[in-house]
């Protein structure tokens, strides 16, 4: 089953750690213009992926907003896999509510036993359903939570049955839950500082036997800074610092300092920069650096704004050490 070294493939390229957690479809940037900003995104959240990057963000949108998302997802890897988002936020009177989705497929997968013989195909997926709200404090300080239940479908258990050889009688699937918190602050009218905490929940179990891997708890600080904010120009950097919490302190033979040192050289720093036009056509880059994972590169995209409508596309292709193209494409509404 060729899915198997797939799903390890990615696993080491996107979470090279101690501990591999599970769940991993969850590391993904969704959206398109924070992608073209390579992920530093956590203090930007201004549509309906702030379901994903930071809650609180959601307490600042004062107008319903759907953001969709589509990605034929690492094609370089495999041709008919692929990532999805969707987000929707409602404001109301006490804050803001969100829902989000996330799923992600790495296509079809043909079962032939070790006889050659072809058994039959299923399609893999995995799925995170999310429930948000944030708030705002005061005028320039928001928080926000997040629980989502996380289902993985790996191996469905007609191929255990059908395959007796492998010792096997069931446990490619998982489910479990997890939540998420954020806050934001913008304590002027040109910054925003925010850090929000991830994937906090039970960890995920796809073995017969009840063992399980954690979820990629996951910690982000970022923020952005607008130095011209002016009706016909926007320039803003932004900046992130993603921290995986799993297997952290695993080198036991290593001072503390020696530790602290790796986990903070490991984390995934990144930066962009976004220049908009009359709040209609923007471009957008940045540069993401995984030490770990050896991902290292420039990102771009842009978009158009009109009529309530964002259309966005980022571009992530060139951090990874292999050929492949990586687009996504985002489609905003305001209203």
């Amino acid at each position: 089953m060729h899915r198997v070294g797939l799903f390890l493939f990615l696993l080491s390229t996107i979470l090279f750690s101690a501990r591999r957690p599970g769940a991993v479809f969850l590391m993904i940037w969704p959206g398109a213009r924070p992608t073209a900003l390579s992920g530093a995104y956590t203090a930007v959240v201004e549509d309906a992926t702030a379901c994903y990057y930071n809650q609180a963000g959601l307490g600042f949108i004062d107008e319903t907003t759907v953001t969709l998302q589509h990605a034929n997802w690492l094609p370089g890897l495999h041709d008919d896999m692929y990532y999805e988002y969707l987000g929707v936020a409602k404001p109301f009177k006490k804050g803001t509510f969100g829902l989000s989705i996330i799923y992600l497929t790495t296509g079809k997968t043909q079962v032939t036993n070790s006889e050659g013989t072809y058994l039959g195909e299923y399609t893999t997926f995995d799925i995170a359903v999310g429930l948000n709200y944030g708030f705002t404090l005061t005028s320039k300080l928001g928080l926000g939570l997040g629980w989502k239940v996380i289902y993985s479908y790996l191996v469905p258990n007609w191929v255990f049955i059908k395959m007796p050889e492998l010792g096997i009688e069931r446990g490619g699937t998982g489910l479990t839950y997890a939540f998420d918190t954020g806050i934001l602050y913008k304590p002027f009218e040109f910054l925003s500082l925010a850090a929000a905490l991830q994937n906090i929940g039970p960890n995920i179990s796809y073995s017969e036997s009840g063992s399980s891997d954690p979820l990629p708890y996951t910690f982000r600080a970022g923020f952005q800074f607008s130095p011209v904010k002016s009706r016909i120009f926007r320039v803003s950097l932004t900046a992130d610092v993603t921290k995986i919490l799993v297997g952290m302190f695993a080198q036991e033979e290593n001072s503390f300092f020696e530790n602290l040192s790796y986990e903070l050289e490991e984390a995934w720093k990144a930066v962009g920069l976004e220049i908009e036009y009359y709040k209609f056509i923007k471009l957008s880059g940045g540069y993401f650096i995984d030490t770990e994972g050896e991902r290292k590169g420039l990102t771009f995209g842009g978009g158009v704004r009109a009529g309530g409508f964002s259309l966005d596309v980022g571009v992530d292709q060139a951090i990874y050490d292999f050929n492949t193209t990586n687009r996504k494409f985002s489609l905003s509404y305001q209203f």
